[in-house]
């Protein structure tokens, strides 16, 4: 067994077949849509310490003001952070993607990352972090949904979700859950499973609060029978 796989995996995994039906019967399934992995690449930077909302409007004003990616490479960095800036952090962001977009023109003589696709999934994800400000989350989800590959990204909302339902311990960080749940998870529910744990997260249970009433979850729920059970039986 891997050194990054949990002692209880079979336990685990079990909980993860107990939990599926609830999410689907809740959000429905969800086959694969794959995503152009430029586009995918780029807007992962975006999103990095800010909302999904300034992450869309960033990436839809730097795709309407520059007509290719070469033309974004070749921009003045000042340039791209006024275009970027509804996205935050705009200063950091703009010199890390020019630095990408040259690093793969530089490398494959395109601005395309389609050769990921025939590489192993460790060789793709150790590429795509050695781009400055791309960590374990961002290849996880360039590989996962431009490519359809094995690979679990772990978001704040699914790490939070994670260590309430009791995938992952409390002391587990988001990079350390990464291979702790691809090894939780079939490799061919990856994509569906990463949907329906965000969207768990972002209605239900939230960062503020773990609306425990509304959740299909809680009789599998570590943090319902812990935490929201006992709180509420002593009130």
């Amino acid at each position: 067994m891997r050194t990054d796989q949990p002692r209880d995996l079979a336990a685990l995994q079990a909980k993860y077949h107990c939990v599926v039906p609830h999410l689907e019967h809740l959000y429905g399934r969800k086959p694969f849509k794959p995503h152009d992995g430029m586009d995918e690449l780029v807007s992962c930077i975006l999103s990095q310490s800010t909302t999904d909302a300034n992450r869309d409007r960033g990436f839809a004003l730097l795709k309407q003001a520059f007509p290719t990616w070469e033309a974004v490479a070749n921009a003045s960095t000042p340039d791209v952070v006024e275009t970027i800036r509804p996205a935050g952090l705009a200063n950091q962001k703009a010199p890390r993607i020019q630095n990408a977009l040259r690093k793969i023109f530089a490398e494959q003589g395109a601005y395309n990352i389609d050769f990921l696709a025939d590489m192993s999934i460790e060789e793709a994800k150790t590429w795509l972090m050695s781009i400055d400000g791309v960590g374990p989350k961002t290849a996880a989800i360039v590989m996962c949904f431009a490519f359809n590959r094995p690979a679990f990204p772990v978001d704040t909302h699914i790490h939070r979700v994670s260590k309430r339902v009791g995938f992952l311990s409390d002391k587990t960080s988001a990079d350390e859950a990464h291979p702790i749940m691809e090894a939780i998870v079939p490799p061919q529910a990856y994509y569906a499973f990463h949907l329906h744990l965000i969207r768990l997260g972002r209605e239900i249970c939230t960062a503020r609060r773990a609306h425990c009433e509304q959740c299909p979850l809680t009789a599998h729920c570590h943090y319902y029978r812990s935490v929201y059970r006992i709180s509420h039986e002593s009130e």
